[in-house]
């Protein structure tokens, strides 16, 4: 096999739009999976100054992309990791009641946002996202150009209220597990 000809394989859905309105849970880890963003102790999260940015960088978003809806009891920063979930809402509706998951599709969020906003995927949030953030710690560790997140990410489509429920449970327990977590090392 010639090592210049290396494929990148997709782990997202084949054929999925990932602009549909749902909710969509997702998990992103630093770059060697670094611990850039604070530590646990006595089970919490205490961030530091590069992991308040993550932070409030995650909530700031939801002010640039109408599509985009977020809460704080469904966001975790962790030390070398996030977890969220993101609900692209329906922009180009007003009043349509979106009922929830069906087949592929995921649980809809009962809201809708102005008309005209522009449609845009999962995937530019997360890029946009971690472009954001990489730009702001690389200013304040005069580090211009190196990685601070991992090149992908995982996400998992939510199809229903009991999975939502689920994924807000593992978010919130998130610290207190830490020791158990796979991205936890020492």
């Amino acid at each position: 096999m010639n090592p210049h000809n290396h494929h990148r394989r997709s782990i997202r859905l084949r054929g999925y739009d990932y602009t549909q309105p749902g909710a969509y849970f997702i998990t992103m880890c630093t770059h060697n999976r670094e611990c850039l963003f604070g530590d646990i102790a006595n089970g919490e999260m205490v961030l530091n100054e590069w992991g308040k940015m993550v932070w409030d960088e995650w909530f700031k978003s939801q002010s640039i992309r109408n599509e985009i809806t977020l809460y704080d009891n469904e966001f975790a920063v962790m030390p070398n990791h996030i977890h969220g979930i993101v609900w692209i809402v329906n922009t180009d509706n007003i009043g349509v009641n979106d009922v929830g998951a069906n087949g592929r599709s995921p649980l809809q969020l009962p809201m809708t946002q102005p008309i005209g906003s522009p449609k845009r995927s999962l995937s530019s949030f997360v890029a946009g996202f971690k472009s954001a953030v990489t730009k702001q710690i690389n200013q304040l560790r005069q580090t211009p150009g190196m990685p601070v997140w991992q090149r992908n990410y995982y996400e998992h489509i939510i199809r229903n209220n009991n999975e939502l429920h689920r994924i807000q449970q593992y978010i919130i327990n998130n610290p207190k597990n830490w020791e158990l977590d796979e991205n936890y090392h020492i």
